[in-house]
């Protein structure tokens, strides 16, 4: 019995957070708030552009710790923190690239 494998380019979906630098994905979701803080986070996100089918790439990292992300979504370039970044869920692989 011959065993058949296929290989598929199938989307990967993390935080922008983790986003390996000039890789370009497309937002999925901005994550639920827990809490009043991260209410006013995800607010401001969405209101600046991070909404779900927006092509995204990081374009730059801070030294030293990799803080700020400058981050581009659509054609605007925005400065985010690592948590604030971690609330925004992103896909990359298979339609990604063609979006960016």
């Amino acid at each position: 019995m011959s065993k058949m494998t296929t290989t598929t380019d199938a989307p990967a979906t993390t935080g922008l957070d983790g986003l390996v630098m000039h890789r370009a994905a497309t937002v999925v979701s901005v994550r639920e708030p827990t809490d009043a803080h991260e209410r006013e986070l995800v607010l401001r996100l969405v209101e600046i552009g991070f909404l779900p089918g927006e092509p995204v790439r990081v374009i730059a990292r801070g030294f030293p710790g990799g803080e700020p992300l400058a981050v581009r979504v659509g054609s605007t370039t925005f400065a985010l923190r690592r948590h604030e970044a971690a609330l925004i869920q992103v896909q990359t692989g298979a339609g990604a690239e063609a979006a960016a």
